[in-house]
C-alpha cells in the first residue's frame, strides 16, 4: 500500500515538474507579455460576460464558471508569485477554454462580448489561436 502512495506521489511530482518546465518553455516573451498584461482586464471582463449568456450551451458555461473558480483560487499549478511563470498556467487555462467554446461555438459568441478595442480583440485570437481554431461540425 505503502509503495502504491509513494509511486503515485513521485508520478504527480514529475507531471509537475514537467508542467513546470514547460511552462518556462513557453512563456510568453518580449511583446507578447506586454500584449498579454495589456487585454488581461478585457478578457476577465469578457470571460464573465460569456458565463453570464444563456444562449451558449450549458457545457460551455460550466466550463467558463469552472475557469473563474481557479482563477479566484488561491491555489494555483504554479505560485503565482513567481516571476512571470506564475502566471503562466492562467494564461494557457484561459487558452484552453476559449479555444474550446470557439470550437464548440464557433468565434462570433467571443466577438460580441469582446468589451475592449478591435486591435485588443485582433491581440486576443493572435495570442490564443482562436483565428486558426475551426468550429465542430454537429
Amino acid at each position: 500500500m505503502i509503495d502504491i502512495a509513494l509511486g503515485l506521489a513521485a508520478a504527480l511530482l514529475l507531471t509537475w515538474l514537467a508542467f513546470v518546465v514547460a511552462l518556462m518553455i513557453v512563456r510568453p516573451r518580449g511583446s507578447l507579455l506586454r500584449e498579454s498584461l495589456r487585454i488581461l482586464p478585457d478578457t476577465m471582463r469578457l470571460i464573465r460576460r460569456l458565463t453570464a449568456d444563456r444562449s451558449l450551451p450549458r457545457d460551455i458555461r460550466v466550463r467558463l464558471w469552472l475557469l473563474l473558480a481557479y482563477l479566484a483560487s488561491p491555489i494555483d499549478l504554479i505560485p503565482d508569485f513567481l516571476p512571470v511563470i506564475g502566471y503562466a498556467d492562467d494564461a494557457i487555462i484561459i487558452t484552453a477554454v476559449l479555444r474550446s467554446i470557439v470550437r464548440r461555438a464557433g468565434i462570433e459568441p467571443v466577438r460580441q462580448h469582446w468589451p475592449g478595442t478591435e486591435d485588443g480583440f485582433s491581440a486576443l485570437t493572435r495570442l490564443t489561436g482562436l483565428d486558426r481554431t475551426e468550429p465542430r461540425k454537429p
